[in-house]
């Protein structure tokens, strides 16, 4: 049976969906990743390669308070951009729950 290999365009993990997972994703089906819990919405499931995610909501968990929140353009836009300690880019987030700042590295296709 055919795996196939989509990459979250979020955080870039690898989501491994089998010939019966995709069976059971009609179009419109969300699919949430789990490693950053962005939802993603199936829009094409025609077999083979043939297969088309669009991304919802871009989901992350505050490492302070422990509560989800969704990421939007305009937590974005408010976010100044810095380089973490490895040279990558990262958003400087202020959690909307508890107001602590932390590090977010965002994928090139992020919201």
């Amino acid at each position: 049976m055919a795996t196939l290999m989509i990459e979250c365009p979020v955080c870039a993990e690898v989501l491994e969906l089998t010939e019966e997972d995709r069976a059971d994703l009609p179009v419109g089906e969300v699919i949430v990743c789990d490693s950053c819990h962005s939802e993603m919405e199936v829009t094409r499931n025609d077999g083979g390669e043939d297969f088309e995610l669009e991304l919802l909501g871009a989901m992350t968990t505050c490492p302070n308070c422990d509560e989800e929140f969704e990421v939007t353009p305009e937590l974005l836009q408010a976010a100044p951009m810095t380089r973490a300690q490895d040279g990558v880019e990262v958003a400087l987030m202020t959690c909307p729950h508890c107001r602590a700042k932390f590090e977010l590295e965002l994928a090139d296709e992020a919201v």
